[in-house]
């Protein structure tokens, strides 16, 4: 795992990365990543929770779908009162939100970050993609 946790200069925001193996072993690792950085943040403990919980739904359909060797995970702070979590993959194969039965045993990912998140959206690259979620926190918060 390569982790950058980049400093802040003037004019910018906080942001924790790393690049992760793409494989369900991983998913843990990133929900840590998620945590420690909402911890140095000194995000409220719910904003922690919904970022670790969005996270883990969008690494594990890279993992799933991304047919990558390896995803990047992103945790940052886009303005002082916005949590964003994303995963890079080098698939552009979009994620689709699906509509699934009572009985189905997956396939419900989309519709929990859809449900927990302020926003997400896909960001297409050259050579992938980023999937990305973002929850609004605590005003108070440093």
């Amino acid at each position: 795992m390569t982790m950058t946790n980049e400093r802040v200069s003037p004019g910018q925001y906080p942001r924790q990365s790393a690049t992760l193996a793409n494989e369900a072993a991983s998913v843990p690792v990133a929900r840590q990543i998620v945590r420690e950085a909402c911890a140095e943040w000194g995000m409220d403990q719910g904003a922690a929770e919904t970022g670790t919980l969005l996270i883990s739904e969008i690494v594990t359909n890279a993992v799933r779908h991304g047919h990558s060797y390896s995803v990047r995970v992103i945790a940052e702070r886009p303005r002082p009162d916005r949590l964003r979590v994303a995963v890079v993959d080098q698939s552009r194969r979009m994620p689709k939100l699906n509509i699934v039965g009572p009985d189905a045993m997956g396939g419900r990912g989309l519709l929990l970050v859809d449900a927990l998140s302020d926003r997400w959206g896909t960001d297409l690259l050259p050579w992938g993609k980023r999937v990305w979620a973002e929850i609004a926190i605590e005003a108070g918060d440093p």
